[in-house]
Order: C-alpha cells, then structure tokens, then sequence
C-alpha cells in the first residue's frame, strides 16, 4: 500500500486566457488521480490530487505585475506561501490509507479564481 498525491492545478477547473496546453494536460492529471484512486483501492493505494491556485514560485513571479483576465483586463493576482502549500501536503500524506483527500484546492483568498471566466 501507499499513498499518491498528485500536483494538480485550478486551471483544470477555470482556466487562464491562452493556456490550452497547460489546462489540458491539468485535465490529464486529474482524470489519471480519479482513475488511481479507483484501481488502486485492490493494493491499499490511495491517491490524491491538491489543485494549487497561484503558489509564490518563479512561475508566478509575474502575477506581481499584472496577468490578463478572462475578461481582457491585467490584474495583479496575489499568490501563497509555498510552505502553505507544503503543509496541506503533509495533513494530506499523514492520514491514514482508510481516509483520503480526493481533491484539495488551496489558493490565495483574493484571487480571482471563485467568477473566473
């Protein structure tokens, strides 16, 4: 048995203006967590998926500045501490095999995620 977390994303929900590829392969990921979850139950493997809504890494680093909106307008978008991020991951690894997280979304409380689109 074991447990498998896998690194989802918000945009697999709403996505971002011109990020096809991106918001695809995050639809990807969560069909493949959902079907592990499923096949996995027979081996006492358990899998997860945390949606991650703008963690404060170089990736992001432009959110500072302003990012286009689904609507045409650039917003400054405010990001997370990753070792926030860190932390659902953990509480999400140290449940018991018997329970488990499907999907966690954890995100900046302001952004503008909750209307997007």
């Amino acid at each position: 048995g074991g447990r498998i977390i896998n690194n989802g994303s918000i945009s697999a929900h709403v996505p971002r203006p011109m990020s096809a590829p991106y918001t695809a392969t995050k639809h990807a990921v969560a069909g493949l967590t959902k079907a592990l979850a499923l096949d996995g139950r027979a081996f006492d493997i358990a899998c997860g998926q945390i949606d991650i809504g703008n963690a404060g890494t170089d990736m992001t680093e432009k959110m500072a500045a302003g990012v286009p909106q689904a609507d045409g307008r650039i917003a400054v978008e405010p990001r997370i501490d990753v070792a926030e991020i860190g932390a659902a991951v953990v509480h999400m690894a140290s449940l018991p095999l018997s329970s488990n997280v499907l999907t966690m979304t954890l995100m900046a409380t302001k952004m503008p995620y909750v209307g997007r689109g």
